[in-house]
């Protein structure tokens, strides 16, 4: 009996492999890297033609797939681990007819690559279909240990499923398996569904958004007959099958073949076969075109027992890319720079052979600078900011940049055609110039001067007027107004039985070593504002000024005296709400009497300059696991180290807006922020 069960695995096993290979043949699988990956996301993408419904798709496509293979009326719980416990979290196996949300019975459906980490969510085209609805990223999970796992990333542990190193471990048993599922989840939906947003781990490989935790997951547990029956399944014509495969199922190794890593297990037999003979050495390089910054390289094609499946370009030791072809044009060469250029070539197996001899060239000597930029424009003019538009330099090597000149001074650089000068006065006429430099540093005259004139005020855009007389007291205590803007005022109730009038309105305020109040609003536009105050000292007895705070930064002041003073304080840059306080400068003790407070705003900031001067990162210093980014608009983030290396990315906006930082080590970083071609440099510190 077991023999037979044996032949049947055996025989079954063979028709898998051989139904999934012919399932690829119109997948080149020489190729490696991105272009493999590429070449797999569109097979994945074509297949997929039959979306499932959320309900009842997946609940009865998943009564298929997840099938425990020793009992066919159970189906098999993802984290599960022991039926024999008496804990019903922990349930490896449950009936497959307890499909619900019963805590304590059921099981339901665990999104592995989590909906609310997805960017945008995976739900946001709804809750029929994908990404939503995704059969390979669903599996059956007992329903309080999916709401234990939550939202929670991956990372690495060891044993049964559960919290560990600050992340969700989906257990010995299971990490393969997640794994597989997430690196299906990124071909299939790309930047929505990204590794690094999933999982903790470093970033390797070819690809900026690859971590080696679900390469290691993928080596460490190999692909079972389990995941091979999900496969088997939906790469059919049953009415809950989706058409498509997951490739990492199939053959494990295609994953180290795109990422790197440690070699997975390859099912095919088609790359790490027994195969050891190398390619022979590409001969007769030659090298022609030779410009500023390229050089055009061609060679003899190598031969092999096999099949050559592509050649290495190198110069100077240094591996510049890789080709299918005879042919390859380095690019972003150093000028008037010698180079040794070296060719290997690699078969399907990875057997690589030497290098070829070298053939020697020198880059020419650019001292050519980018002719002048031309057609300069100016839009988008606000109280502090502009946008300058400009037809293209052109250049023998290439344009690397443009700098921007506000009345002579660099204001900034734009690596295309457009900036937005910031931080301008409103009502104000500038001079504008623009340079081009090229990647030789050769820069451009400047060009012709073009004017250009920012905004004056807009409106008075929040008044408030006290005509409320506090009750008389001699006890300290507060009060509040809320004017016609729905602005609140609170202020210190007077001590005194006396009344003062400003304006005709009877007022008394005791100032008292405090600060008089705060004044909030959610109506100040962005822009530059212009605070206007009247004050009176109340009562002689003391001397001294009123200080002005606006978000806890000093701003000026305002006077007092005997008759009434009202001053303005111009240019204050304003972003969202404000806060602004008032207290005493000195400890005269006099009552002081404010009235007729008023904000005036100028045009609202550009959005370009509303997220750079909102960009905010905390806490930094940081001894925790995440830090956390305010920011205004979408923006993309990477963070160096101080050897220069991208160790992170992520696109941040409001909603998702913190990075996981656990894996770093006690350090200094540089995090940049990038939005429309511009972008500024922080500094990070990891106690």
């Amino acid at each position: 009996m077991k023999k037979t069960l044996l032949i049947l695995l055996l025989f079954s096993s063979f028709l898998i492999n051989a139904q999934a290979e012919s399932y690829y043949n119109d997948v080149d699988l020489t190729k490696s890297e991105l272009e493999l990956k590429d070449e797999l996301a569109v097979k994945t993408a074509a297949a997929h033609t039959n979306f499932l419904s959320y309900t009842p798709g997946i609940w009865e496509a998943s009564k298929i797939t997840d099938v425990d293979p020793t009992n066919e009326d159970n189906v098999l719980l993802i984290y599960g681990y022991n039926d024999t416990d008496g804990d019903y979290i922990t349930d490896r196996t449950r009936s497959k007819s307890l499909n619900g949300g019963n805590t304590g019975t059921d099981w339901n459906r665990e999104h592995t690559y989590a909906n609310s980490l997805a960017n945008p969510k995976l739900e946001k085209t709804g809750k029929s279909g994908p990404p939503y609805a995704e059969a390979f990223n669903l599996r059956p999970s007992d329903v309080k240990m999916n709401s234990n796992r939550g939202n929670t990333k991956f990372a690495d542990g060891s044993g049964n499923a559960g919290n560990q190193n600050g992340g969700w471990y989906p257990g010995d048993e299971w990490k393969g398996d997640v794994a597989r599922m997430m690196m299906y989840m990124y071909i299939r939906y790309g930047d929505q569904c990204k590794p690094t947003g999933v999982g903790i781990g470093n970033l390797v490989g070819p690809d900026d958004e690859m971590i080696d935790l679900f390469l290691e997951w993928n080596v460490e547990d190999p692909v079972s007959d389990f995941e091979r029956q999900r496969n088997a399944y939906h790469d059919s014509n049953a009415a809950y099958a989706q058409g498509n495969r997951n490739p990492f199922i199939d053959n494990a190794y295609l994953a180290t073949r795109i990422w790197g890593g440690e070699n997975a297990l390859d099912s095919w037999g088609i790359y790490l076969t027994p195969d050891t003979e190398a390619p022979t050495v590409p001969t007769s390089v030659t090298l022609n075109n030779i410009t500023s910054t390229s050089i055009n390289a061609s060679w003899t094609a190598s031969t092999d027992n096999e099949a050559v499946t592509k050649y290495e370009v190198y110069a100077n030791g240094v591996l510049q890319g890789n080709t299918a072809n005879t042919t390859y044009s380095l690019t972003s060469l150093t000028t008037g720079t010698a180079y040794s250029i070296t060719i290997l070539a690699k078969d399907i197996a990875n057997n690589k052979s030497a290098q070829s001899i070298a053939a020697n060239a020198t880059t020419l000597t650019d001292i050519t600078p980018p002719t002048v930029p031309t057609g300069i424009t100016i839009t988008n003019q606000s109280g502090s900011s502009f946008k300058v538009s400009w037809s293209a330099s052109t250049d023998d090597s290439s344009v690397e940049s443009y700098a921007v000149y506000v009345d002579g001074a660099l204001n900034g650089t734009s690596t295309n055609t457009t900036y937005t000068a910031i931080g301008l006065a409103p009502n104000t006429t500038y001079s504008v110039t623009i340079s081009a430099k090229d990647i030789a540093n050769n820069v451009s005259a400047k060009s012709t001067e073009v004017s250009a004139t920012t905004t004056v005020a807009s409106s008075t855009c929040a008044t408030e007027t006290f005509d409320k007389v506090p009750d008389k007291g001699s006890s300290y205590s507060t009060f509040t107004w809320t004017g016609d803007n729905g602005i609140d005022w609170t202020a210190v109730k007077s001590r005194s039985d006396k009344e003062a009038t400003l304006n005709g309105k009877a007022v008394a305020i005791d100032v008292r070593d405090s600060k008089i109040g705060s004044l909030t609003s959610s109506t100040f536009a962005n822009g530059i504002g212009s605070l206007t105050a009247s004050t009176l000292r109340a009562f002689s007895g003391g001397t001294g000024n009123l200080d002005v705070f606006v978000n806890g930064v000093k701003k000026g002041t305002l006077p007092y005296g005997d008759e009434i003073q009202t001053t303005t304080i111009s240019n204050i840059n304003i972003y969202g709400n404000i806060i602004v306080s008032i207290s005493e400068s000195t400890s005269g003790g006099d009552r002081v009497i404010i009235d007729d407070l008023s904000w005036t705003c100028y045009s609202t900031l550009s959005t370009e300059e509303d997220i750079f001067n909102s960009f905010k990162m905390y806490p930094n210093p940081t001894d925790g696991n995440t830090v956390y980014f305010k920011i205004t608009e979408s923006a993309e983030v990477k963070m160096y180290n101080v050897l220069g290396k991208l160790i992170k990315k992520a696109t941040l906006n409001q909603k998702n807006n913190s990075v996981d930082t656990s894996n770093l080590t006690k350090g200094i970083y540089l995090v940049k922020i990038n939005f429309d071609n511009q972008s500024i440099t922080k500094k990070l510190i990891k106690n």
